[in-house]
């Protein structure tokens, strides 16, 4: 049977680089495991007062992550952060199943989870920090090492984004480790 590892790709923006990163972690991991690519844009911001019934968009994503073996997120750096599109959508999974029981498993309890990303002029340092803080915290298990690699300067004309041979060894290896936690 096929492991399932679901992307989360942290920028909405038609061919992202983070999108990019994605396409070359996938093909680490070709004949591997099963790779699907979460749509989470329809998913409204965090507000409890919309919490029940469950907003379709969400119920989308919680699906996926729940017949996932693994996520992997891809982000990008926003002011030295987690993008806020990724915390909101983090923010919807983290919460319960059961609202009866605040405290009961959500849809990311528990699942391994890995972190790789493409800053601009930056090193992706602090936004690994804000994710080596935030995912334990929501009960996930997180799958290190993480992979960081700069925008290549061409790419702001070309819009296309490319790794270095040690940025795609260093995402393979990530797919080792990623593959290694969930056997």
């Amino acid at each position: 049977m096929s492991k399932k590892i679901l992307f989360i790709v942290g920028s909405l923006r038609k061919g992202s680089f983070n999108h990019q990163m994605a396409q070359v972690a996938e093909k680490a991991l070709a004949g591997k495991a099963e790779v699907s690519y979460l749509d989470y844009s329809q998913v409204p911001l965090m507000n409890q007062d919309f919490e029940l019934p469950t907003p379709a968009a969400v119920a989308k994503a919680r699906d996926a992550v729940l017949a996932a073996d693994a996520i992997w997120i891809f982000s990008p750096v926003y002011n030295w952060s987690i993008p806020g599109v990724v915390k909101n959508l983090l923010d919807w999974l983290s919460r319960a199943l059961d609202l009866s029981d605040t405290t009961s498993a959500s849809a990311l309890h528990e699942k391994f989870v890995t972190v790789s990303s493409v800053a601009n002029g930056t090193s992706p340092d602090e936004v690994f920090k804000e994710y080596s803080r935030l995912l334990p915290f929501i009960r996930m298990q997180v799958v290190e090492p993480f992979t960081g690699a700069p925008v290549n300067p061409e790419a702001w004309g070309t819009g296309e984004l490319v790794l270095s041979e040690e940025k795609t060894a260093a995402l393979a290896t990530q797919a080792e480790a990623l593959l290694a936690a969930i056997q």
